[in-house]
């Protein structure tokens, strides 16, 4: 290149070339970071013809499934990461109505106040006296001249109320008619007594049978001696 005046400039001095001015196959762009520049093709050397132009960019998003970001291109445009949205907390499961738990605690407690009922009615309403255990007793084994032994039994019942049908037997071959004793409700201990009494000389050694008729059959006895020498 020489300038009007036919001298040659020096490389150095050369101005810059401006876009757009004379230059038709220069272009400009502005990238972003994901632009990929492509070569330009070249022209068929068979036909001698230019090959056809690229279809131009449209600024778009391009889906990345490996790791789930999208990718923008185009002028101006920065790379933005997809926002995934938080997993929604499991909601609570509410606790039982109040009405629900009264009704699983509801059997348990009518078995219980039957059973209470039953045990009461039970009580009440038994008029058998149950005996326990029978014991005789004498306040002195060994009798004089002439005395009375007081002979006393000793019944203990369960405390229900009731009857209690008894008979005392003596070893001299008698026996007292059939007595009747009264328990109240609560009373756990009933007392029996015989009066025996001896007449003249001798020695007898006695024997007093308490015996329980009723609600059930006991028995007990005591041994004493009368002696009169």
């Amino acid at each position: 290149m020489t300038t009007p005046d036919g001298a040659t400039p020096a490389p150095g001095s050369l101005p810059p070339a401006t876009p757009g001015t004379g230059d038709d196959d220069y272009s400009a762009t502005v990238l972003a970071s994901h632009w990929v520049q492509l070569p330009e093709p070249e022209s068929d050397p068979g036909t001698g013809s230019a090959p056809e132009p690229a279809p131009p960019l449209v600024a778009g998003t391009v889906a990345v499934p490996d790791d789930g970001t999208v990718l923008r291109f185009g002028p101006g445009v920065t790379a933005a990461p997809t926002r995934h949205p938080r997993p929604t907390p499991p909601t609570p499961v509410p606790p039982p109505p109040p009405r629900r738990r009264l009704r699983r605690h509801a059997l348990p407690a009518l078995v219980l106040v039957a059973a209470v009922l039953f045990l009461f009615w039970r009580e009440h309403t038994t008029s058998t006296v149950g005996v326990r255990e029978v014991s005789v007793a004498v306040a002195r084994k060994l009798q004089g001249c002439d005395t009375t032994a007081a002979v006393v039994g000793v019944v203990r019942t369960d405390g229900r109320p009731g009857t209690l049908s008894y008979r005392w037997v003596r070893s001299d071959g008698t026996s007292s008619a059939v007595g009747h004793a009264a328990v109240a409700r609560g009373q756990r201990r009933v007392r029996l007594q015989l009066l025996w009494t001896f007449r003249g000389p001798g020695r007898h050694e006695a024997v007093a049978e308490l015996r329980v008729l009723s609600p059930e059959r006991r028995s007990a006895e005591v041994r004493f001696v009368y002696d009169c020498s």
